[in-house]
């Protein structure tokens, strides 16, 4: 007879609108897997856009793509960790084996880094998550980071960081960041730890405007006067570098108006609407401008590198973590986070670490 799987919580999507807490199998790990107990996740844009239906998704796929855990199964492929260890989980989950995995470009790995977890493969809103390639995409966690310091390392500070070196930000560079949500508070940070002299943050949601200067922002404009003050705070050139994180088609045009003439223009995230631009976008400040694209860079290497920072308090992102629920309350955080109710920004779903 054959023995029953053990099952477990998960939060999943049901349709556009529609998502739930279900039970389900605990996963279990292949050759080149690991299963992670999950600790700690959270809440992305992605997810809501998931669950608004903008990515096309398996109904009852579990929800997630951000932990922290520990070990709980080890394919038999996998070598390097140990049963519980507390790891941090990749986002992006890059193979580490094709060619343009070796020739560092984890973002186009030809076995689908992105859009895996939460996506095509169960989440990790979840008491477990399977992790493909797990000897490629799991950091172990210093004793000296907790759990909530490394959380948001996982997507949004990479995506953000990657911003802004995709952006080449340089020494003394003037670097205007358009959209503070966790990406782009995170791509502020970058710019600070690239060394630009002044930060300029392009945002209205009273939420938002509180935090920019804990994230390295020197300066603050709502988006109506965004372009007037960009060249007034450099004196009339404009800027260096244009970081649009904002993800929409309008941002974007005034993200490549207030560049100086030879300037580059860094998008991140996804627009879901048509990009259209004014011939007057080039016209009036015609200039060599550049507009280069960046998204979450995954991979256990670029999770190391990231809790350097952090264990050697470079970085602190945990002031992003506004609010926590548990598994089952994660559909109220999700209303939270769609309707923007009590200022939340980055909302942390607690497992409970024990056994």
């Amino acid at each position: 007879m054959a023995k029953s799987r053990r099952m477990m919580r998960a939060f999943v999507f049901q349709s556009p609108g529609i998502i739930s807490l279900e039970s389900k199998p605990v996963p279990v790990a292949g050759p080149m897997e690991a299963i992670v107990k999950v600790h700690l996740t959270s809440i992305c844009s992605d997810d809501l856009n998931t669950v608004r239906g903008l990515f096309p998704v398996t109904s009852g796929l579990t929800l997630g793509h951000e932990a922290v855990g520990v070990i709980h199964e080890l394919g038999e492929q996998v070598s390097g960790y140990a049963l519980g260890q507390r790891v941090l989980v990749s986002a992006a989950t890059p193979c580490g084996q094709c060619l343009p995995c070796l020739n560092g470009q984890l973002v186009h790995c030809a076995n689908g880094s992105h859009g895996r977890i939460g996506k095509t493969l169960d989440g990790t809103q979840a008491e477990y998550v399977r992790i493909p390639f797990a000897q490629a995409n799991l950091a172990v966690m210093p004793d000296c980071v907790s759990d909530e310091s490394g959380l948001l390392l996982c997507e949004v500070a990479s995506s953000g960081f990657a911003a802004a070196e995709r952006g080449g930000v340089q020494l003394g560079d003037h670097v205007a960041v358009f959209g503070l949500g966790p990406v782009g508070l995170c791509a502020c940070l970058g710019a600070k730890l690239r060394g630009a002299a002044k930060v300029m943050a392009i945002d209205s949601r009273q939420n938002r405007l509180q935090m920019y200067r804990q994230f390295g922002a020197t300066d603050l404009f709502d988006p109506s006067e965004a372009i007037n003050e960009v060249f007034r705070h450099t004196k009339g050139t404009g800027a260096d570098v244009a970081i649009e994180a904002q993800e929409e088609s309008r941002t974007f045009e005034t993200a490549l108006r207030v560049l100086r003439p030879g300037g580059t223009l860094s998008s991140v995230g996804m627009l879901f609407q048509p990009l259209m631009i004014s011939d007057i976008s080039f016209e009036n400040r015609a200039g060599n401008h550049t507009i280069v694209n960046s998204t979450c860079s995954g991979g256990k290497g670029r999770m190391e590198r990231l809790l350097r920072l952090v264990e050697n308090k470079r970085i602190d992102l945990t002031p992003m973590l506004t609010h926590r629920f548990p598994l089952e309350e994660s559909a109220t955080a999700y209303e939270m986070l769609v309707n923007q109710k009590q200022a939340a920004i980055k909302v942390a779903i607690q497992l409970s670490p024990s056994s």
